[in-house]
């Protein structure tokens, strides 16, 4: 199978046949592909090489190499069935045009604008008809000025003539100037025309018997007319309505560089790169009483960066901090709704709250609680909800709580604690339908109130027994109160809510706080599922006064107007406040009733709907006609709940201490607390004790007797020591 190379090859050139270049059959050329006939060609080498003696088994030929199919598919004109059911589509009825409540607005908005503008201008008319009849005598002449000057022809090639001119081309000069004479002559001809129709219809106007409302119609179409054509550039006849722009439109274009203004580096590399970094997949439209804008950021850019810079948005746009809402979209993070409305959200007029007039509330569905910077109603919910409501004062943390409680008490099923530890008398309204009701910040309404959060844990220990008894009956699937729960009577699952105002004072009280604060926390994971909500409202969130396992395990927040970012991120959690969610740009009373509510869908700017104490009258006798059909109107006077004793720990210490002693044994002092109040004491310890006097600083230290002869020592105070601490607390007291 060797081939001589000094030998003639028989197969032609390396194998290549040679033909005389005519087709066999006289037809056409054939066109092979020459990849398979390499292939086929290198196949039948092997195969004959194969048969001789000499071939190399461990030869392997080398075939075109497979690179496998592409990475990208290609692209198909036809969208698949799943692409197109997740593609939005524009609404058929635009976003504004789908609630009575938005039409409203807009068209409400409109009319107070335009009687607005009406009202300015017809105040300032007789003053822009002087200034119009001031204007237009000068007018006149100007118009006519104009005319002749038009006539002449003057200015249609007067700079070609200028440069003629200058290069002393006289011929050049004498053809433009004679094009020049050509148009003024037809120019003049209409001028003439009209002067003698003008001066005809001005002997008409003088002499002629023609009506008054059509003088008084000439009058009123020629003399602004001319007073416009008089008057000078920088003096208009009309005053403006106001100094800066009323609205300013959202455009594309603006709300680009207001991004670009925001100092985020990610948006400002993305454009200097591709100028279409910023893309808007929904024309900008009006929604409500503004504009909304959504607006698809560049890649790597969330839309809480541009809510955390809310600030410098609005001043890019020179607009108001509170008519600038931007908040994350719906689709993707980096997906932004911007809104921008007609005047600022301080300035524009809430709706009344939906429920004020008519209508009864499930607690286990949502109500109308607040409205959004859109004038458009957000419902919150209370089962499986724990609420805390914090604010600085006059930023109506009250009032918000206490439109929580309202709702509640329209549902007859509810049954309202109510304790308000101010002392003001904010729920006063709320008493009729509470089944308990406290008010003032006193040691007494304070005990009173720590009893019953005591009883609260109690009370979910049994109904969580009554939930595992349902669930075997299969009426708590879910091990949680059902609507039909609550609604059987009996069966002692119908929803309570316990609502506590300046809750503050009870975790921050010496004696009941610190035990408070635990069993509030216990309360709060075990009473959701229990139908047990609590309310709790208070204007000092710090780590002393709010206990970090109570903010940790509330999952419904509104944060209203606060000092600094310490008291912000204590009510919305941690980082709220790096993120955008920044209560601290509400003022107090200006903005009293705006929040940053978490927990009832995305976080958001909200107003709770305002209610005086007529309007909450108003609501509560509508309760109490509920209440009274249903069977569950409290009779007044009455506690459904058997207050845990009030005791006086230092009194009753002074009234059971051994007569001619100066110290005592903790031991001997149980004993006798025992038998002085058996309902409280029973059961104490000496280490129980010493931790009931330590809020009070009395000290309990070592105290040594000889028993039998022997030295014994156990752990006791002394008479002078709480003597001193009577005397103590009675300072404190009256010092207030």
């Amino acid at each position: 199978m060797t081939h001589n190379p000094h030998e003639p090859d028989s197969r032609g050139l390396h194998g290549f046949e040679w033909s005389d270049g005519t087709p066999a059959d006289g037809g056409e050329a054939e066109v092979v592909p020459l990849d398979s006939r390499r292939r086929t060609r290198q196949a039948d080498s092997l195969e004959s090489d194969s048969d001789d003696d000499f071939f190399d088994r461990e030869t392997v030929a080398v075939t075109d190499h497979v690179t496998g199919p592409p990475v990208d598919p290609p692209d198909e004109d036809a969208v698949p069935p799943t692409a197109r059911i997740a593609q939005g589509r524009a609404p058929i009825v635009p976003v504004w045009l789908r609630t009575w409540q938005s039409i409203r607005a807009m068209v409400a908005w409109q009319i107070r604008d335009a009687g607005y503008v009406l009202g300015y201008h017809g105040v300032r008319s007789p003053k822009y008809l002087a200034k119009t009849l001031w204007y237009a005598v000068p007018g006149m002449f100007k118009a006519i000025g104009r005319l002749l000057h038009w006539a002449t022809a003057e200015e249609g090639n007067w700079a070609l003539r200028q440069c003629a001119a200058d290069r002393n081309d006289a011929e050049t000069w004498l053809k433009l100037d004679k094009q020049r004479q050509r148009q003024s002559r037809w120019r003049w001809s209409i001028l003439l025309t009209l002067g003698i129709v003008a001066l005809i219809g001005l002997l008409v106007f003088l002499v002629a018997d023609i009506p008054s409302w059509m003088r008084l119609a000439v009058l009123a179409v020629a003399v602004p007319l001319l007073a416009r054509a008089g008057r000078p550039t920088d003096r208009p006849i009309t005053d403006r309505v106001s100094e800066a722009p009323r609205y300013r439109k959202l455009t594309a274009e603006l709300v680009r560089r207001a991004l670009l203004s925001c100092g985020i580096s990610g948006i400002t590399q993305a454009v200097s790169k591709d100028p279409n970094a910023i893309s808007f997949p929904q024309e900008i439209h009006r929604d409500g009483p503004g504009h909304l804008a959504i607006v698809d950021l560049p890649f790597g850019v969330e839309a809480a960066d541009v809510v955390a810079r809310r600030g410098r948005l609005a001043s890019a746009m020179r607009l108001p901090l509170d008519q600038v809402w931007p908040e994350p979209a719906a689709g993707h993070p980096g997906r932004l709704a911007l809104w921008v409305g007609y005047e600022p959200a301080s300035q524009m007029k809430q709706p009344a709250w939906p429920l004020l007039r008519e209508g009864q509330v499930d607690v286990f569905k949502p109500f109308p609680f607040a409205t959004t910077p859109r004038m458009e109603t957000s419902h919150a919910e209370l089962v499986f909800r724990n609420w805390l409501v914090g604010g600085q004062p006059g930023s109506g943390k009250t009032f918000g709580l206490r439109l929580a409680v309202l709702a509640a008490a329209l549902d007859p099923r509810a049954e309202l604690r109510i304790y308000e530890l101010k002392g003001v008398g904010d729920f006063k309204v709320v008493e009729p339908v509470c089944t308990e009701y406290g008010n003032g910040f006193d040691d007494e309404t304070i005990a009173r109130c720590a009893a019953m959060f005591a009883w609260l844990y109690k009370e979910c220990e049994r109904r969580s027994k009554r939930i595992a008894h349902y669930h075997a009956l299969g009426k708590a699937p879910e091990n949680k109160v059902t609507p039909e729960l609550a609604s059987l009577k009996g069966s002692g699952l119908h929803p309570l809510i316990v609502a506590v105002d300046e809750v503050q004072e009870l975790f921050l009280h010496s004696q009941y706080g610190k035990e408070a604060g635990e069993i509030c926390e216990k309360v709060i994971k075990l009473g959701r599922a229990l139908g047990v909500i609590l309310l709790l409202g208070t204007q000092i969130p710090d780590k002393d006064s709010l206990p970090t396992g109570i903010t940790r395990n509330v999952n419904t927040r509104y944060c209203m107007s606060v000092a600094d970012q310490v008291a912000n991120d204590m009510i919305l959690g941690t980082s709220m406040y790096k993120n955008g969610y920044r209560a601290t740009v509400f003022e107090p009373v200006t903005d009293a009733g705006w929040g940053i509510l978490i927990g009832l869908g995305k976080p958001a700017a909200r107003r709770s709907y305002y209610l005086d104490t007529r309007d909450a009258e108003k609501v509560i006798a509508r309760a109490m006609q509920l209440r009274g059909l249903a069977g569950t109107l409290p009779e007044p006077g009455t506690q459904a709940r058997d207050d845990s004793p009030v005791f006086d720990i230092l009194a009753d210490l002074a009234d059971i201490w051994p007569a001619g002693e100066n110290a005592a044994w903790n031991e001997a002092l149980c004993a006798r607390l025992t038998e002085l109040r058996p309902d409280v004491y029973t059961g104490w310890k000496s280490e129980q004790l010493t931790s009931a006097l330590k809020p009070y600083g009395l000290k309990v230290g070592d105290i040594g007797r000889r028993i039998e002869g022997k030295p014994v020592t156990r752990r006791g105070i002394r008479l002078d020591d709480l003597t001193e601490a009577i005397a103590e607390r009675n300072r404190q007291k009256r010092s207030g």
